[in-house]
């Protein structure tokens, strides 16, 4: 998948701003001379900004909803961006982190015209991106929902799409494309951490992508928590977007059945022989009850997705057969969930 995300999408409901590179500065309160010199750059590069509105005065049913949209670039950010632009959101690309609260404020006084706003955030910025903590911690304080999507990849599939594109990375300087990757992992980690969503583009096209979007974004009635439950195979490697990771290799394993082998997880037999299998119904039982408690923990700390990784060896018969029954259990509590078999298919 090739992101180019240095060219702006066009369209009345997306605004672009190409501020230069530089040194890092400390952020101010805003209103003081910080924010007004991040407005007046900002304006310089094509960010239009309204400096006159207040925060004062605003109803609370007002205030926009806020989905921030950062991660390594050539992950995939643009097409994120364009995907909720698709849904009617009215998208902002390369903000200064500093403005998020008062772009915040504008959506906020439309009278509704523009109740979701999603801001692409990235190194591109990187004299405001020193901002983006202090900007989040205001938003906090002014009780607006937001909410940080945070788009990942291997480092071997970003060095292919920038080669592809034959484009440096922002941040490589007169090193290498890995170099520049190496950086930006580093200025991203905390913000990583922080994210309600992670999406792992290694292996996804861009139709791929803007589907795991949709089904995040599309719905009208957002559910108070979505899983996706994601079997996989250990030899393969752990998904880099899982929250939870369950391992199931204390299990027989089917695959020395020979009856069973050519079967998945899916097979009832397959998924029988697995469930007979002392412990295995009472782990299933007691990780269930865990995953309440920390759903319930999710809900309270505003965290709407979940990733859970289901491994065995192959990820093709414990893992499947335990991934389907962990999903129907999360499924049964109101738990919108969807299940992934990463790996199945590879043997």
């Amino acid at each position: 998948m090739t992101e180019h995300e240095t060219q702006p999408t066009a369209g009345p409901q997306r605004a672009t701003g190409q501020p230069e590179a530089g040194a890092a500065h400390a952020h101010e309160t805003p209103g003081r001379t910080g924010e007004g010199r991040a407005r007046q750059e900002a304006q310089s590069n094509g960010v239009q900004v309204n400096t006159g509105v207040e925060a004062t005065g605003v109803p609370e049913a007002a205030i926009p909803e806020l989905v921030i949209i950062s991660g390594m670039s050539g992950a995939g950010r643009s097409t994120a961006a364009k995907c909720l632009e698709d849904l009617g959101w009215f998208v902002v690309d390369n903000l200064p982190p500093a403005l998020i609260p008062t772009m915040v404020e504008l959506g906020a006084r439309s009278q509704g015209n523009v109740a979701r706003i999603a801001v692409v955030v990235d190194v591109r910025g990187r004299r405001f991106f020193d901002n983006l903590r202090e900007s989040l911690a205001d938003l906090d304080t002014r009780g607006v929902t937001r909410r940080i999507v945070f788009l990942e990849s291997s480092d071997e599939a970003l060095v292919r799409r920038f080669e592809s594109v034959r484009r440096p990375h922002p941040l490589q300087g007169d090193g290498r494309i890995v170099d520049g990757i190496a950086a930006e992992r580093e200025l991203l980690r905390e913000l990583r951490g922080d994210a309600d969503l992670v999406i792992d583009t290694s292996s996804l096209n861009v139709h791929e992508l803007r589907a795991k979007m949709d089904a995040q974004f599309a719905g009208e009635e957002e559910p108070e928590l979505r899983a996706t439950v994601m079997s996989f195979g250990y030899k393969y490697g752990l998904p880099v977007d899982a929250d939870l990771v369950v391992d199931c290799r204390f299990l027989p394993n089917p695959h020395w059945v020979p009856e069973l082998r050519p079967f998945t997880g899916l097979n009832q037999e397959v998924s029988g022989y697995v469930f007979n299998q002392p412990g295995a119904k009472e782990f299933l039982d007691r990780y269930a009850e865990l995953l309440q408690l920390i759903a319930a923990g999710y809900r309270r700390e505003g965290k709407r997705y979940v990733t859970i990784a289901v491994g065995c060896t192959g990820g093709k018969h414990r893992s499947v057969a335990m991934s389907e029954k962990l999903a129907a259990r999360l499924a049964a509590e109101g738990v919108e969930t969807v299940v992934v078999h990463r790996d199945m298919g590879r043997e």
